[in-house]
């Protein structure tokens, strides 16, 4: 994990000095310093990066703290946590995409409201790419909740929120207050590093902030973007400058948010003496489960919206459907579609499986050795998911480029590799701990050697979880855009950057083809993580779940 970054950040700190020689300079004058704080559109386009981060991260968390405080443990919540679940799979492209297809002035929302407005063209409204990043944030918020509500359902199994609640309930508080002030405390102390996750990743982002975000100026990530891929060299080094003022912007809002935790953890001390029951319950409920519904709705809505735009025929505002449904898309792009689909299946099915073979070797040390993982293991595996993409991945392609390296498949799955294996880690770590080494005694008492154990014990008994990490990892790696693009050079076409190339063409059409297609990838294999047990264990009742 240290090694790629390091050597990014080594990479992109020096250009960003001066010291590029494919470019011809080797002085460490400050000189890209000098012309990124020249450039006119700088102050709009770190303050974007600013709030369009702070503001999903804090909605997000916002959002799941409702949801869990007013709901948790209720048949409204059950299913909420079934819609969310699949969700989390969705590439952050293909979210974008569905909800721009959903909230633009042509979208499916407004040829809906058009016949009660009286619309018979679509409204001069600037929605999509406003100055403010506001449907940004919203396509993150959409992105983020599921992710949250799932480290948060892993955390309440460590904080004992059940006896609490009730405890809290029998004293007279409300259910949302009392879930507030007796269980959030615990589980936010669970997900801090998955929160701070979501905020480096909202202020970095750069396939959802081309398709939603603004673009006069564009956010920060994105336009470090643009001048990678100038044609002039020198712009590499201005790019370099950007990626590190995007580092120091992802720390000071990583310091910030721990500010506010402090200042937070003394308002809330207070607000837990006050003794208040829960006076605004009522209202604080209805309005938590309006939020997750929305989050989730909006996410499936704009897969739907995909869907019919990559059959539609003549489809003309403010009709509600395609006046015909054709494949006529899926033909055209058939060709390109099956080498992107292809080039997104070698490298996601080789980077997790390399990350599936490291991971396993680690928890099977971990589990004979008897040491478990440290805080500072952990910081570790969530390190390449603090530190944005954009601050390193540059810096890792000028040295690729130095080494003679940047072409190819490999340099492109190794940072996929970078990327897939911590999300591996965290899926399967929990699983693999909570087995039950009773069975290993068993079978070590019957004469089994420890390999014999793990291969015909263990695995077959943590099948699903196995197969789940390694879902996850496929899917995300089907939506890594960033080391696609940059380490790739260009040359890997994948289903995330042919789709995200399309944003700026933007025939609906072809985009609801690639996007499509790009969320099948990532859904594809958690449909077999569930099948494939059961399958197998059909005749096993207990090796189902």
């Amino acid at each position: 994990m240290l090694g790629p970054i390091c050597a990014g950040l080594a990479g992109t700190v020096l250009p960003a000095l001066g010291w590029y020689p494919a470019a011809g300079t080797t002085a460490l004058d400050g000189a890209p310093i000098r012309a990124l704080l020249a450039w006119p559109g700088l102050a709009d386009a770190a303050r974007l990066s600013l709030t369009t981060g702070l503001a999903a991260t804090a909605l997000s968390l916002g959002i799941v703290a409702l949801v869990f405080a007013g709901w948790w443990g209720t048949r409204p919540f059950g299913m909420l946590e079934r819609l969310l679940s699949p969700l989390l799979s969705v590439p952050h492209a293909a979210a974008a995409f569905g909800l721009a297809f959903l909230i633009a002035p042509s979208g499916w929302l407004f040829r809906l409201a058009a016949p009660l407005i009286g619309w018979d063209r679509p409204p001069d409204l600037l929605i999509l790419n406003d100055p403010w990043g506001l449907s940004l944030t919203a396509g993150l918020v959409a992105k983020e909740v599921p992710f949250l509500t799932l480290m948060a359902l892993a955390a309440l199994g460590q904080s004992d929120g059940r006896r609490s609640l009730r405890a809290a309930q029998a004293m007279g508080y409300g259910r949302l207050t009392g879930w507030l002030k007796t269980v959030f405390p615990r589980v936010y102390a669970q997900i801090r590093l998955p929160v701070y996750v979501v905020l480096a990743y909202s202020m970095s982002v750069v396939d959802a902030a081309v398709i939603l975000g603004p673009t006069t100026p564009n956010t920060l990530s994105v336009q470090i973007v643009r001048w990678m891929g100038d044609p002039d060299l020198g712009q590499r080094l201005v790019a370099a400058a950007g990626a590190v003022l995007q580092l120091a912007l992802v720390a000071a809002a990583l310091a910030l948010w721990r500010g506010g935790e402090h200042v937070v953890a003394l308002v809330g001390r207070a607000w837990i003496l006050g003794g208040d029951r829960g006076r605004l319950d009522r209202v604080l409920r209805p309005l938590g489960l309006m939020a997750g519904v929305l989050s989730a709705a909006a996410v499936l809505a704009g897969l739907v919206a995909l869907v019919m735009w990559s059959v539609a025929g003549f489809w003309s505002f403010p009709d509600v459907w395609p006046d015909t449904v054709t494949w006529r898309s899926w033909s055209r792009h058939g060709a390109g579609l099956a080498e992107a689909a292809r080039m997104t299946a070698v490298v996601a099915l080789a980077s997790t499986g390399i990350a599936l073979i490291l991971v396993l070797g680690c928890l099977e040390a971990e589990h004979r050795s008897g040491r478990r993982l440290t805080r500072r293991g952990l910081w570790l595996l969530y390190l390449p998911l603090l530190v944005p993409q954009i601050a390193f991945l540059p810096g890792l392609q000028t040295l690729l480029l130095t080494a003679g390296a940047d072409t190819g498949l490999l340099p492109v799955i190794a940072a996929h590799l970078v990327f897939v294996l911590p999300y591996v880690f965290l899926s399967l770590g929990d699983p693999w701990r909570a087995w039950d080494v009773r069975h290993a005694t068993v079978a070590a008492a019957l004469g089994a050697s420890p390999r014999a154990v793990l291969w015909r014990v263990r695995l077959p008994m943590l099948l699903r979880p196995v197969l789940t990490a390694t879902a996850v990892g496929l899917a995300v790696s089907v939506g890594q855009y960033l080391p696609t693009l940059l380490i790739g050079g260009g040359r890997v076409a994948t289903l995330t950057t042919e789709a995200v190339a399309l944003a700026a063409g933007g025939d609906r059409r072809a985009i609801g083809v690639y996007s499509v297609a790009q969320t099948a990838a990532a859904l594809l294999p958690f449909a077999l993580a569930l099948g494939i047990p059961a399958l197998a264990w059909r005749n096993r009742r207990g090796l189902h779940g």
